[in-house]
Order: C-alpha cells, then structure tokens, then sequence
C-alpha cells in the first residue's frame, strides 16, 4: 500500500524510456545474428602506470579489484593516495557485488574509520568519521556537493565509494556537515568489455529483488560509452512489519577523445518504507532501556516514509594543451519526502512507552557546479601541479509538518498495534509547504603541489576563499527570519608534505581545515529554530602509507577542533562557544598476501573530549555516540579443491559509547560476525559467466544497540541475523 500520490514528471518520463531503449538495445547488439558467426573478443588489461592523477579518470583497483588505493579529492580529481598528504580510500562496485551490499552503509561497514547510524526518528542514513557526524545526504557524487538522493542511496548504480577522512574545505568546500571526512560516490561507466549483467537477489524474511546492468561502447576507438542499470527490490526484512520497496533507474553516457573527456549521468530512486524501526527515543529516562528482541518491531504499521529523487551529473575535461586542462562539472537534485514518523518514548524500565506521530512533506532542490584549470609544468628542478577553481552550491528546502500531543502507550518488548493518534499541531501548508531554508556556498580554490628530487618530496599548499550564505523562512507566511540570516566568508589554507624514502612507503603530514553551517538552536532557547552561525574547524594529520604490490595500507595520527554549540544560561541563546576535540590513531592493511589469501582490516583508536562547554559542566566527558575503539577484520580464502569457490569472513567491533552529554548513559560494546561464500561458474570458452553469492550476516544473532545520534535522543538498534542469496549472470 503507498501513502502519498505522485504524479510522472517528464523528466522521469525522459529517463525511464532512455534506460529501457539502451538496454534493449545494447540486449540487443550482445545476440549474434542467426546463421552468423560468432567473433572471438580479445580483451587486453591496462597498466595501472596509465593513470593520469588530477582528472576524472577513476584510480585503478587493488589486486582483485575490491579496493582502491586513493580516490576523488573534490577539485583536485582522482588521486593515488600514496601521492597525496591525506588519508583517502575506495571501495568498487566488485565488493559491493561480491557482499551483496545494498546502500552505502553495507559498504562503509568495511572500514573502522566510519560508523554507521540513523536519522533523527527516520529511516536516514548516517555515518561518523573520526567522531563526526556526516549526514547522508551531505555525500558528494562525482565530487559535487548536494546532489545524491536523499537519506537512503543504492549502490546499483555506482561504480566507487570514496572515503576521504579529515577536514576537507580546500577540496570540497563547505557542507553541512562532514567535519570528519567525506564520502563520494563515483557512477558506473561503461568499460571497454561489454557487458550485460542480470541479477536476482533474496535476502530475509521476503526481500526480493531484480536487476539489469548494461554496458556498450561504440566508435573505432571506443570513444563513446553506454552504462544503463535498472533495479527493483521489495519485500519483508529481518523485522516483523518492516516493509521497503526501491525502485533504481540510471543511465551513464561518456565519451573519451583526444583530448576531449566527458560524461553526462542521470538517474531516478523512490524508496519506500512501511512500518519501520525509526529509533528508540530515551530522552525521559536516566538509563539505557534493555535491547529488545532484533526481530521485534517498536514502530507501528501506520508510519511510513516515501522518499523520491532525481538526479543528474554533467562533466568535461579538455586538454587545451600538453601540460594544461580545463575542467567543469554541474549537477542536480529534486528530492521529494512523505511520511508518518512514529518512534517510541520509553517512560520506565518495563519498556512502557508513548507512540506519537509526525508527518512531514519536504521538497528540496539543489544544484552544483565548479569549473577551473589545472597544469602540470616544471620549473628548473621543481615540478608544479597546479590547480585553480571556483565551485558554488544552492540549496532549497520547502517543508512544512504536522504532529500529535495525545499519544498512546505501547511496550517496546511487548508491542501492540494502536490507532495513529489525531495530529493537534501544524506548521506551515502540509498540502504545499513553502520555502522553510536557503543555503548557497560558493569559493576560489587555489593549490599547488611542488615535487623535488624526482617528485619524492612533494609538498601541498593550498588555499579556498569560501562564503556561506544560511537564510531561513517562517513556515507559515513565507517571510525570512532576518535575525537567522548568516553571511560568512573565510581564507582557509591547507598544507601538507608527502615524503617517500623509498618507492613503497610514503611519509606525510596536513593541516587543513573545514567550514559548515552551525546546528539549529532547540525549542526553548531565545533563538529556537535558528542556525547558530558557521563553524569552522580545524585538523592536523601525520601517518605513513605502503603500497608492496600485493600487500597495501595506512597508519595516521589526527586531531580535529571542532565549534560546537551551547545554550549561554544567562542569555538562553544557542550559540558556538563550545568546542570538541578528537584525537586518534587510523590504522588499515589491505591486500593478498598469499595467493588465494585476501584481507582487508582497519581499526580506529579515538580519544573524543569536550574541552569547552556551558558553565564548565560535563568539561571533559565524552561526546555522544563516540567510541574509543573500533575495528573491521575481512578475509576472502580461494577454495583451491573447487574451482571457483571462495569463502568469505567479516568481524566487525564498536565499543561502548555515550548516549548523553553527562556520560551517565552508556550503549555496551558489540562483536559480529558475518560469514559466506560465492560460487563461480563459466559456462562457455566466451564470456558467459553465473556467479552465485550466499551470506549470513550477524551468525550469532546477537541482540545490541547500535548507534546513538548526536543529540543523545534516539538509539538504535544492530540487525538480527540475515540470510542473503544472490546470482548474477552475464552475457
């Protein structure tokens, strides 16, 4: 059943007809003629050592093509991480394949150095790197801010998922959040193999789900490229009632000439969620409530969330000569949001709670641009990459909501269906919210990375000049609330050495920085529901890094100041005069080092403190939802008795952390362990080829709580054991 109306836009029209007609076609093109004879393909490997940093071009894979060892620094393109002062990794759609990953939360489980969590009272994805909170629809795609689909993304369309972890302002100028780090998603192109992909995938209690990827290249140098991926999955998870359907639809066009590269990708993804989990809210008690059951659902069939988003990604790169290139990209997003939001209030021990509702209509639009010129030229003995740049973003939000203050009791170990309480309070036009927020960024990014020595010592500088505007609207008439207008520019440098004694290992050493709107002040305060300014926040990193051909990693030492807000006792206003500090030491080894034999395991040492607080109160506790020590142990082993067989291992450890500000509540730490296995079968001398994939996610079943969010309001429950079946066929 769906709970909202939509009506087809001819953009999705436009989309839809062109994914269907290119994978017909390229369907097609893949079926020999009859009576023809068939032509023998020969494909042949590249060298790594063909990769041009700086441009769009994506960093070659790892070994067996699951991990990459660099990524997409905003402005500055594709880079080598043993190349660059930062700490930056990818994770391909091959792992995603081989995990039966489904949202980018499933992938970033494969790194300490991210934690994953929830939305306040909704089914959004979040996630913390170092400790800091990077809300998901803050994710770049193709380095651009502001245009991935909202709160949930599939990974059926993507080729890459970046993790840069540090301040990041000089690449990617200022978000919302991600103080920590960032994650950028690279779409699928087509490669030079041709492909058409067909996949059916199962998981527990009813999902089930179906899928199309379609890849072409034409021209007599294969300049031109066709990438079409179509997915649909619904059914029943793990939690009783807890019902979710996504649709997925993306078409990837890109053409590679002489000197002229580019790429135009859009796409379409609903997601639909019916009765499920949205967050415990403890908020009225002084303790942790007992886990439930993980099969037990603490919502109610009434709530639900429809999320629906459009989106589009333009880029073009062009020689103008053999040391410098022009670059420019410009992206897209219409993001629409229904729902009935109903999460617990637990009011004692026994799992006695309230069950309240919230509707919210939003409708948000945002685009994004940069354009700018690199080169690479030496001057005597020094080489020079440089990079010049300017980049903005706009942002629209239109939402209005609508609640209820008589709520009825439930249990959150014995619940019971109840009628959806009655809303009582509105705001704003539920059937046509006007415009609630405006924020628009835009900055001139400057940067060069001087080489000597034959490029053995390089160092960074760099700078972004950035101004962020934050305008808010009363949602009721439209007009702007001036006194939560902010207006706010800044030079913020970055610095960095990269220093490689031999050609395996790299020493460096950042400081760079970070800029973002300030959190809304809350209800009660002399500034309810106003932004609390920009803050601005700052990070220093040395590590080293080792790439030995078959065995990689990283070992980095970081410490990030961050502005946070407090409510003044004297004034009762909100405002930045707190701060967070967060020291830690990062540590990843990845690769084969014995044939059959693959690993890739991090862990994260994180000492969090606040250092400034209101009236020195909880001076030095622990932030919310911070752990001091996470960590990732996968393992891949190629059966050799059988050929094609692989079995596959992943732990995963959170410790204890804080669910309020006073440390007086505390979630356990939890250890899980996820097992499975994937079958490859050839079967012809071509290229036909069935793979199937089955995993156990969560073996021992264990019941934990998993995450809490920033405000300590809402803690969330880890996922009971999962059963996961795919297969995929290619042809």
């Amino acid at each position: 059943m769906n709970n909202s109306k939509h009506t087809w836009s001819p953009l999705r029209k436009s989309l839809l007809a062109l994914a269907i007609g290119a994978a017909t076609h390229a369907v097609q093109a893949a079926t020999p003629a009859s009576g023809t004879k068939e032509e023998t393909l020969i494909v042949q490997s590249t060298s790594g050592s063909d990769f041009k940093p700086g441009g769009d071009a994506l960093v070659p894979a790892y070994l067996d093509g699951q991990v990459a060892y660099g990524g997409r620094l905003g402005m500055l393109g594709e880079q080598k991480a043993m190349d660059v002062p930062f700490n930056v990794i990818g994770y391909t759609s091959k792992l995603v394949q081989d995990q039966q990953a489904k949202t980018i939360a499933d992938v970033v489980r494969n790194d300490a150095g991210v934690q994953v969590s929830q939305g306040y009272g909704n089914m959004a994805e979040t996630y913390r790197i170092r400790g800091f909170k990077l809300d998901g629809d803050d994710m770049l795609m193709g380095g651009l801010a502001g245009i991935v689909p909202r709160q949930v993304v599939d990974t059926q369309m993507l080729d890459r998922i970046e993790i840069f972890k540090g301040a990041n302002a000089l690449m990617n100028g200022a978000a919302t959040s991600g103080v920590g780090g960032m994650i950028n998603l690279e779409p699928k192109h087509a490669e030079d193999t041709p492909l058409t992909r067909l996949g059916v995938d199962y998981s527990s209690r009813s999902q089930l789900g179906g899928s199309l990827d379609v890849g072409r290249r034409y021209g007599d140098n294969n300049q031109v490229g066709v990438r079409v991926n179509l997915l649909h999955r619904e059914g029943e998870t793990t939690v009783e009632d807890d019902k979710r359907r996504t649709t997925v639809a993306s078409v990837g066009l890109d053409y590679r000439g002489e000197r002229l590269r580019s790429s135009l990708d859009v796409g379409y993804q609903k997601k639909t969620f019916h009765g499920g989990s949205m967050g415990v809210n403890i908020s009225n008690i002084d303790f942790v409530p007992a886990v439930p059951g993980n099969s037990k659902n603490t919502s109610q069939k009434w709530a639900w969330s429809d999320i629906e988003n459009e989106f589009g990604l333009a880029r073009a790169e062009y020689d103008l000569t053999d040391i410098w290139t022009a670059y420019a990209a410009f992206g897209g997003q219409h993001s629409h949001e229904q729902g009935v939001y109903g999460g617990p209030k637990v009011i004692n021990a026994a799992g006695d709670a309230t069950i309240g509702r919230l509707d919210t209509n939003r409708i948000s639009d945002s685009w994004s641009g940069m354009a700018g010129l690199r080169g690479n030229f030496d001057t005597g003995p020094v080489s020079h990459k440089v990079n010049v740049g300017y980049s903005a973003s706009i942002k629209q939000d239109k939402v209005a909501w609508r609640m209820s203050s008589k709520n009825p009791l439930v249990n959150i170990y014995n619940n019971s269906a109840v009628p959806m309480p009655d809303y009582s309070l509105t705001g704003g036009n539920y059937s046509d919210p006007l415009t609630t927020g405006r924020n628009r960024t835009q900055g001139w990014l400057l940067s060069d990375t001087l080489g000597v020595l034959d490029d053995t010592l390089l160092f960074t500088a760099g700078a972004r000049y950035q101004k962020v505007w934050v305008h808010s609207y009363n949602n009721a008439t439209g007009d702007e609330n001036r006194n939560a207008r902010f207006i706010e520019d800044r030079w913020m440098p970055t610095y960095g050495v990269v220093y490689k004694p031999w050609e395996v290992v790299s020493l460096y050493a950042n400081h760079t920085e970070a800029l973002q709107p300030g959190s809304t002040a809350p209800e009660g305060a002399a500034n309810q529901y106003q932004t609390t300014g920009i803050a601005h926040s700052k990070q220093n990193e040395v590590g080293v890094k080792t790439d030995f051909g078959r065995i990689g990693g990283t070992l980095s030492l970081f410490e990030i100041k961050k502005p946070s807000a407090i409510q003044n006792s004297s004034t009762n206003i909100y405002e930045l005069s707190g701060e967070q500090r967060n020291r830690g030491v990062e540590l990843s080894v990845f690769g084969e080092p014995t044939l059959g034999l693959r690993l890739n395991g991090s862990a994260t040492w994180i000492d969090a403190e606040m250092t400034k607080t209101q009236d020195g109160i909880n001076q030095g506790n622990k932030p919310v939802g911070v752990a001091s020590f996470y960590s990732v142990l996968g393992a891949e082993y190629d059966i050799a008795a059988v050929e094609g067989l692989t079995a596959t291992a992943r732990v995963n450890h959170t410790g204890s952390q804080y669910a309020n500000a006073a440390n007086s509540k505390k979630l356990d730490s939890y250890t899980t362990l996820d097992l499975g296995a994937r079958y490859r079968m050839r079967l012809n001398a071509d290229r036909n080829e069935m793979v199937w994939r089955v995993g156990l996610d969560n073996v021992t079943n264990k019941n934990y709580w998993a995450s809490v969010e920033d405000n300590g309001t809402y803690i969330y429950q880890g996922g009971g054991r999962e059963l996961k079946v795919s297969m995929s066929y290619d042809f």
